[in-house]
């Protein structure tokens, strides 16, 4: 595919007509718009996908909103790539059975206050039939367990990476702890020609030029962004600066507010960055109350049944209130190798590391209690209680946060790259003149 799929020009009776609503819509005949490798993109499809997308541009109060056209483009240029994904999904074996698809559905009417009936009722008036929506629901689905496998879960972060992001979060002075930017990509696509990178950077230099003479940042970024969000007017919201790579916290942190950066080359292409305002962030101190605790575990099977673990351990609690030791009744008795070396001990346990069942029992007892037998997924349990404090996690917190906000912008990059590879390699057919 050469050119982007959402220079598509479509009739401008055409696009109010897919804008509308279903009832203005019933005299369309179906056909197909494009195909994407082995699928095809029907005209009812990108109307439903057009409508989608209005309905959450208005809802996230876009602003300035796209044109009806811009809209179309950006739904066939959605559907297009949800295709080539749906694709390559099945090309690897990834599926989704009907018990998780229902599961979903579920969640997603518990969700709204609303029996399963309900929701079929809601979505019968959107002109959608429940059949329809499981549908929708699978096809998330499985792209997001390909964008999992193929992405996600690749990506690492290093110790050196999350102190690097702690240091230019704590350089960054009180007023300017976290900055909003704004983003258009020029892209290139993977393999480019010398002669097609030279007019990518020439398309980047126009650019530049229009924002730098007083042209609106977003019109602009809905006009001729690559990127993904190009039709939200290329807002990226905001990040605390240690989120920034170290080169773009160097040029961000000496911006001023309505600054441009760039044009910026990278694999992906050309980068258009304006820096729309800056605030002030802090991070409130994190003390949790953790219970220092020792247990041990039977666990059940076709030999050992509950009565019999249950009867084990209230001989063992007898034991140790008899006098004997937890840590070498543990050692000689617990069937958890983790903590059975160690006498039983799980150290300093924090709120939520355990499963429900066994921290409801563990925060009834008292300093030195010993529970009476309990079971848990796991099998059956005595736990001792030793000491409780009140700990400061804040800089366990901050580390974790920064690896997560690290590992989503990685992510983000991996997945937008991903995307255009998996563009760029398949074959696309859009046919404007089937739509006329």
């Amino acid at each position: 595919m050469t050119d982007k799929i959402s220079r598509l020009l479509l009739p401008l009776t055409l696009v109010l007509l897919l804008l509308a609503g279903p009832a203005q819509t019933t005299q369309l005949l179906d056909r197909i718009v494009a195909v994407a490798g082995d699928s095809a993109v029907m005209l009812s499809e990108l109307r439903d996908k057009a409508r989608q997308l209005l309905s959450e541009l208005q809802a996230q109060r876009t602003n300035p909103m796209p044109s009806e056209q811009q809209i179309i483009n950006s739904a066939l240029d959605d559907l297009i790539l949800e295709k080539l994904q749906l694709a390559e999904a099945q090309r690897l074996g990834i599926s989704v059975d009907a018990e998780t698809v229902s599961r979903a559905v579920a969640q997603i009417a518990a969700n709204n206050g609303l029996t399963l009936q309900q929701l079929a009722q809601t979505l019968a008036a959107e002109d959608m039939s429940m059949q329809a929506f499981e549908n929708r629901i699978r096809d998330q689905i499985l792209v997001s367990r390909l964008i999992n496998q193929e992405v996600t879960n690749r990506i690492q972060v290093s110790t050196s990476e999350i102190e690097q992001y702690l240091a230019r979060q704590d350089a960054a002075p009180d007023q300017r702890r976290e900055v909003r930017l704004m983003h258009i990509l020029i892209a290139t696509r993977d393999g480019a020609t010398p002669a097609q990178i030279n007019t990518a950077a020439q398309k980047a230099e126009a650019t530049e030029k229009r924002l730098r003479g007083g042209e609106d940042f977003a019109r602009v970024a809905q006009q001729v962004s690559d990127a993904g969000n190009a039709i939200q007017g290329g807002d990226l919201g905001w990040a605390k600066m240690g989120q920034l790579t170290q080169s773009m916290a160097e040029q961000v942190g000496r911006a001023a507010p309505g600054d441009i950066i760039g044009p910026i080359r990278s694999n992906a292409g050309f980068h258009l960055i304006k820096v729309a305002a800056f605030r002030g962030g802090s991070e409130e101190r994190k003390i949790v109350p953790q219970t220092q605790a020792r247990h041990i575990l039977i666990r059940t099977d076709e030999v050992t049944s509950d009565d019999d673990a249950r009867t084990r351990l209230e001989q063992l609690r007898d034991r140790i209130q008899g006098g004997e030791d937890f840590a070498t009744l543990a050692r000689a008795n617990s069937q958890d190798p983790g903590s059975a070396i160690k006498g039983g001990e799980l150290g300093w346990v924090s709120p939520g590391s355990m499963v429900e069942d066994f921290e409801n029992e563990m925060v009834k007892l008292p300093d030195g209690g010993i529970s009476r037998p309990f079971k848990t997924r796991f099998g059956w349990h005595i736990v001792q209680v030793l000491a409780r404090r009140d700990h400061d996690e804040t800089l366990e917190a901050r580390r974790l946060a920064a690896k997560k906000a690290i590992r989503d912008r990685k992510a983000d990059e991996a997945t937008a790259q991903y995307l255009r590879r998996l563009r760029d390699e398949a074959f696309v057919d859009v046919r404007p003149d089937d739509i006329e």
